[in-house]
């Protein structure tokens, strides 16, 4: 029996033995070149990761209450992969609230006020998601401000617009209590329309928070320049 010439060796079919493996490896190294295109700040729309107040660069603590509050501003396009909608396009700034209670009773929150204060002293409230929506809708045909009323942070408004109420959902700080030994976060979402830089010489004011005993405890205020700072060094 004559033996296989080149021709019939490059026409013969390869064995499926060979090709289902050969199959699955192209496939593999298809997904890895394709996660390698996808942007780094690709998002799946959940909450970072919950860590302790004294990790972030803007924080205050109050040693004697023992309890640490930071807040972290999300205000770059790559964080805004966080959220379905890029909020500071929009005049929207979101920033982050971290709360540590590292007493032994718990903290509540059920009557906090929390102020974004700009340079100028202008006072800031949290919006609700119908505020964002209609702040959004008003850029898009009109771009003047408008005035947001007192909200608390543990209301829960409403939306007509699905990806903000989705992110309220998942993101909007909702914690009426802070447990003893534990940390909660979330995010709070103000209007800063108007405001070139609102985070320059601006800083957060967190009052009305209590005790086990219902107390009123020393009111918080963090500057952004911590976070501002920060985050300059990390570039340079």
């Amino acid at each position: 029996m004559s033996g296989l010439t080149s021709e019939m060796i490059q026409s013969s079919p390869m064995p499926i033995s060979l090709r289902t493996p050969l199959r699955r490896a192209l496939c593999a190294f298809a997904q890895l070149l394709l996660a390698a295109a996808l942007p780094v700040y690709a998002s799946d729309h959940t909450q970072p990761a919950v860590q302790p107040a004294t990790d972030f660069a803007a924080v205050e603590v109050h040693a004697d209450e023992q309890l640490a509050i930071a807040v972290e501003p999300y205000d770059t396009k790559e964080k805004m992969e966080l959220f379905r909608i890029d909020y500071v396009s929009h005049g929207i700034m979101p920033v982050r609230l971290i709360v540590t209670n590292n007493g032994d009773k718990p903290v509540s929150l059920r009557d906090a006020r929390i102020l974004f204060i700009t340079k100028l002293g202008d006072r800031i409230q949290a919006a609700s998601p119908e505020d964002v929506e209609r702040r959004m809708s008003l850029k898009e045909k009109q771009g003047t401000k408008i005035p947001i009323g007192p909200v608390a942070i543990h209301r829960k408004g409403k939306a007509t617009d699905k990806d903000i109420e989705q992110d309220f959902d998942t993101f909007e700080f909702g914690a009426l209590v802070v447990e003893a030994h534990t940390t909660r976060a979330g995010f709070l979402f103000y209007d800063v329309t108007g405001l070139t830089h609102p985070l320059q010489g601006g800083l957060l004011n967190l009052h009305s928070i209590k005790d086990a005993n219902g107390k009123e405890l020393f009111y918080f205020e963090i500057p952004f320049e911590k976070y501002l700072k920060s985050k300059s060094s990390q570039m340079n």
